[in-house]
């Protein structure tokens, strides 16, 4: 059976290699637009900026997923049962205690963010506040920790600066392809170009389906920790349910920051868009994820 450590060497190492990933990717576009304008310096501006990315969405990603959440610090003493309930967990996890914040919202949701565990936080809003008990926020508060544990806030908070990066530059490359001229006097068979067009626009899609299987397999993973952390599987599960039946999304809701939080943050959709939402989720069904927890209970 998974536990709180299972992964936490694997996702190191699929950190390292989505860097790197992304690292080639930009520096493979640079140099395809660099080629067909005749301008070499943009290659050498690629590999400077793929570099600088890189390091600033190592150090930096938890404070842009907190402010895109419009998350602030929890008060010590206004959330001070909540700080509580956090440290209890960290304890029994053998984590130390992350920062918490709060969103105010009255959608139900909550994430985890940070590089290692040292520099971790913990994010709830006040609608998953208002409505689940404490056996349930335990459930949740401790799924949270079990992404710390297992290393996996490191891979998804650095997949938001990246997969949000490469779309920037793709969509700005496209631009200079377009408007920027090039020497078009070369014969180069048209399916060259054809090539690099294409390239750069699925360079984003790529960004996106890695998110995707990232996000999916971990949240199985979490939950299974977080129940071991509690030993109340109910009370995770009952909290996915709770959260599963609001309907409304968060008032600040980002695609690039959907795979972090536990549950899906943009509320219920009906028809053709629920049809397309499921599909391109980054959270497994919640009637999935409650019947594994009550499962192995």
């Amino acid at each position: 059976m998974a536990t709180l450590y299972t992964h936490q060497s694997s996702n190191i190492w699929k950190t390292w290699t989505l860097m790197s990933f992304f690292l080639v990717l930009v520096i493979a576009i640079g140099w395809a637009v660099s080629w067909y304008l005749n301008s070499p310096v943009i290659l050498y501006i690629a590999v400077l900026i793929a570099f600088l990315t890189n390091i600033y969405s190592y150090w930096n990603s938890d404070k842009l997923a907190l402010s895109l959440a419009h998350a602030v610090e929890a008060d010590g003493t206004q959330y001070r049962e909540l700080h509580r309930i956090l440290e209890n967990l960290s304890i029994a996890a053998g984590l130390p205690k992350p920062r918490l914040y709060i969103i105010n919202d009255p959608a139900p949701n909550a994430f985890a963010t940070g590089r290692d565990p040292e520099h971790s936080a913990v994010a709830v809003t006040t609608g998953i506040l208002a409505i689940l008990d404490r056996s349930e926020l335990e459930g949740v508060l401790a799924h949270e920790l079990s992404h710390i544990g297992n290393r996996d806030i490191l891979v998804a908070t650095v997949a938001v600066v990246l997969a949000g990066f490469i779309a920037l530059l793709s969509d700005f490359f496209l631009r200079m392809i377009f408007y920027g001229g090039g020497n078009r006097d070369r014969n180069v068979h048209p399916a060259v170009y054809i090539v690099g067009l294409v390239a750069i626009v699925l360079a984003p899609i790529a960004a996106s389906l890695i998110q995707l299987a990232i996000s999916r397999k971990r949240e199985f993973l979490a939950d299974a920790s977080g129940a071991l952390i509690t030993r109340y599987p109910d009370g995770l599960a009952s909290a996915l349910t709770k959260i599963s039946q609001y309907g409304q999304g968060l008032q600040h809701a980002s695609h690039a920051t959907a795979h972090l939080y536990i549950a899906n943050p943009f509320g219920k959709e009906k028809g053709l868009g629920a049809s397309i939402n499921k599909l391109f989720s980054t959270h497994p069904p919640v009637e999935e994820r409650v019947r594994a927890l009550v499962g192995n209970a």
